[in-house]
């Protein structure tokens, strides 16, 4: 009796083993599928695959690579706040303190795409201050120097590329930017002085030449008919014309120079975008 009983304990187990052992196989298989899906650019199956992995399988040793790619997925279909959900659920489950790093620059790079590049700052400053990333410093600048350009603030993105390395292509390019784009305050300042001379600052020659002709004429005219006692004519010249022309001079200057800005800007982006061969957010 006790030996038919060890006997069907003994089937028991072998039976149970077997069958957890299909378990983990079929796991693997689905787990395989779901790293071939996202190699093919198949986004959508492999976050369904892989919620339906973390479903029936909720503690296996691949619930922070599932959380992560899942991530990967919603990052590349644009969904910028799913992403940043399932790697803040990659990070919660790291075994390691690489896959804790991975994780966070993961959700710093979401941040600069979706330009919510204050956010992405607090992290990288936060990670800057961990001493367990001591050695990725140099990492992290990098992905700082990249939230200074979502930021349009290439003077400081080219600072930031020129403490990890002076002569790499994005030093470069920040810095050429930045000795391209106009100063708005200069442009508005020089037009308080010379009307028009912030237009011709920006290459807008013949809008700067008009305004400077008729801030002149109107000024003259205005001049004239106070000169003459004709103060009426001087209040409503002064207040209707030469005023006009006066702030729309202003305006312009500003105008252009942030048009012309973000001409320049959008060149250098779409550079990066589609020619620049380097990691990017």
């Amino acid at each position: 009796m006790v030996f038919v009983m060890k006997s069907n304990y003994i089937i028991f187990l072998i039976i149970l083993f077997e069958c957890t052992l299909f378990a983990q196989n079929s796991f693997d298989e689905q787990f395989n599928l779901t790293k071939k899906l996202y190699s093919d650019e198949n986004y959508f199956d492999t976050v369904t695959e892989l919620k339906r992995l973390l479903f029936f399988n909720p503690n296996s040793e691949y619930i922070y690579s599932a959380y992560e790619t899942i991530g990967k997925s919603y990052k590349q279909g644009a969904k910028f706040s799913d992403a940043i959900r399932y790697f803040t659920l990659a990070e919660i489950n790291a075994l390691s303190v690489d896959e804790i790093y991975n994780s966070r620059i993961d959700i710093i790079r979401v941040n600069i795409l979706r330009r919510t590049t204050d956010r992405a700052f607090k992290l990288l400053d936060s990670l800057e201050a961990d001493i367990r990333f001591n050695d990725k410093i140099d990492e992290i600048n990098y992905w700082r120097g990249w939230a200074f350009i979502f930021a349009d603030d290439w003077e400081n993105a080219a600072v930031t590329f020129a403490g990890i390395d002076s002569t790499i292509e994005l030093t470069v390019l920040a810095k050429k930017v930045d000795d391209d784009l106009y100063s708005v305050s200069f442009a508005k300042t020089i037009s308080y002085i010379i009307p028009g001379a912030g237009q011709i600052y920006t290459g807008e020659y013949i809008s700067g030449l008009l305004s400077l002709g008729w801030n002149i004429l109107w000024g003259y005219l205005t001049i004239k008919s106070f000169i003459d006692e004709r103060i009426f004519d001087g209040i409503v010249i002064a207040n209707f014309l030469w005023l006009r022309f006066y702030r729309g001079n202003l305006q312009n200057a500003e105008k252009f120079a942030k048009e012309k800005n973000l001409i320049i800007s959008n060149k250098a982006m779409n550079y990066l975008q589609f020619e620049f061969k380097g990691l990017k957010p």
